[in-house]
C-alpha cells in the first residue's frame, strides 16, 4: 500500500489497488490536479532499467521505436509486437542523466517485458535491472513545481517522462482526430525512500481517478486496461507515439504496414460520453449495445469533473461513427441479466478512424491532412 499518506485514502480492487483511488473528495481532487495544484501517487508502475554498451541500438531493433538519439531528459514511448502484429507489451521511456533507459509499465507487466527481452539479447552487451527502489508521481505539470508551490519541496527526480500524445512524433501515423482538449502529463521517478521521507498533507495528493479520468478524457490508453490479446495498434491510436512506422524491421512490422497501406483495423477504441442517467458509473467489461446487439465493451469507466461520465471502449470496426449507443449497467439483485442491467446512452467521439488521418515521416514533419 501507498507510504506517502496513511489516512482518508480509499482503495478499490483492480491493477491499481496498491494506491489510493481518491481520498474522499473525488472532484475537487480532479480540479487540483487539472490546475496543477497536486500529484498522484503512481507507485503502482513499474521500472526496468536498460543499460550497457550496446543498449540504444539493441532497443531499437528489438522494439518497434527508435531509441538511438535520445538524450538524457529525452522521453519515448514503445511496444512489443508479436509476430502477427498483436500489442504483447507497452511502455513509457524515460532517459535519467547517466544515458540509461527507464522502462516504466503498467503493474503485472515488467516480468513478461523482461522475460521477452531477456530472450532476445543474444550477444548484446546489456543489463536489465528492476528498479523496484524507485517511485513514481503523476502530474499535468512536472512534479517539483507542483509540489513547491504546495510547500513540500521535492528532492531532484531520476527522471522525467513527458507524455508526446496526442502529438504525431517522427515516423508516426495519428488514425484519429486530436482530442479536443487533451491534458498534458508528466511522470517523475524518484527515490522512493526520498518521497516516503516527505512531509505529506492531504492537499498534496488525488487519487487514481483523478488521474485515470483525464486520461480517458485525453485518449490515452494503458496496457493492462485498453489491451488484450487481439489488439493491433491501429485500433487503439498507438502508432501517434509508440510505433515508427519508417524504421528498419522489426518483430510484427508485415501487420502493421499492410493495414496501413491495404487495410482496415478490425476494431477501434472510441470515447463514449454517457447520458449520466444512472447512479452506477460504466466499468470495465460493461457491455457497448447498438439496439439490442452487442457491438463492443467498456475498457475504463470515468467521471471527468467537466465532461461527466466518459468511458474508453473497444468496438466493432462496423459501428457507425454517428450511431447513439448505449451501455449496460448493473442494477443490482436478481440471477437474471436482463433484469439486472440497464441501458445508458452514449455518444462517441472518434478515437481510432478505419484509416489514417496524418502521417509525420521524418524530422515530425506533419503533411496535409489525408482522407477520413
Amino acid at each position: 500500500m501507498s507510504p506517502l499518506l496513511r489516512t482518508d485514502a480509499v482503495h478499490l480492487p483492480g491493477p491499481d489497488a496498491a494506491v489510493p483511488a481518491h481520498y474522499g473528495a473525488l472532484l475537487r481532487e480532479q480540479r487540483r490536479l487539472m490546475a496543477g495544484r497536486s500529484v498522484v501517487d503512481m507507485g503502482q508502475l513499474e521500472i526496468l532499467q536498460v543499460s550497457g554498451a550496446d543498449h540504444r541500438s539493441w532497443m531499437t531493433t528489438v522494439t518497434s521505436q527508435v531509441l538511438d538519439a535520445l538524450a538524457p531528459g529525452d522521453s519515448s514511448a514503445l511496444a512489443v509486437l508479436s509476430p502477427q502484429g498483436r500489442v504483447e507489451h507497452l511502455a513509457a521511456v524515460a532517459v535519467p542523466a547517466d544515458g540509461s533507459l527507464l522502462l516504466i509499465c503498467d503493474p503485472g507487466t515488467r516480468a513478461g517485458l523482461r522475460g521477452y527481452l531477456e530472450r532476445m539479447r543474444f550477444a548484446a552487451r546489456v543489463e536489465l535491472v528492476d528498479r523496484d527502489d524507485l517511485r513514481v508521481l503523476g502530474a499535468v505539470a512536472p512534479a517539483a513545481g507542483v509540489l513547491a508551490d504546495a510547500g513540500l519541496l521535492l528532492p531532484a527526480p531520476v527522471a522525467v517522462w513527458t507524455e508526446h500524445h496526442p502529438t504525431v512524433m517522427p515516423g508516426g501515423v495519428a488514425y484519429g482526430p486530436d482530442p479536443e482538449d487533451p491534458t498534458p502529463w508528466t511522470l517523475a521517478v524518484c527515490e522512493a525512500p526520498a518521497l516516503e521521507a516527505l512531509a505529506w498533507r492531504p492537499e498534496h495528493l488525488a487519487g487514481m481517478l483523478a488521474a485515470e479520468a483525464l486520461r480517458v478524457a485525453s485518449h490515452r490508453v494503458r496496457q493492462v486496461l485498453e489491451i488484450d490479446e487481439r489488439t493491433i495498434p491501429h485500433e487503439v491510436d498507438l502508432l501517434r507515439t509508440a510505433v515508427h512506422t519508417a524504421k528498419g524491421c522489426y518483430r510484427g512490422q508485415e501487420t502493421v504496414a499492410k493495414v496501413l497501406n491495404l487495410g482496415q483495423p478490425p476494431r477501434r477504441m472510441v470515447m463514449l460520453h454517457l447520458d449520466g442517467s444512472q447512479d452506477v458509473a460504466a466499468t470495465a467489461g460493461a457491455r457497448v449495445l447498438l439496439g439490442a446487439k452487442d457491438v463492443g465493451v467498456v475498457t475504463t469507466g470515468a467521471v471527468h469533473a467537466d465532461l461527466g461520465p466518459i468511458a474508453l471502449a473497444m468496438v466493432k470496426r462496423a459501428v457507425p461513427l454517428d450511431a447513439e449507443l448505449a451501455v449496460a449497467v448493473p442494477l443490482g439483485g436478481g440471477d437474471d441479466q436482463a433484469e439486472t442491467e440497464t441501458a445508458e446512452a452514449a455518444t462517441v467521439e472518434v478515437i481510432a478512424a478505419q484509416e489514417p488521418i496524418v502521417v509525420a515521416r521524418d524530422h515530425g514533419q506533419r503533411p496535409p491532412t489525408a482522407r477520413l
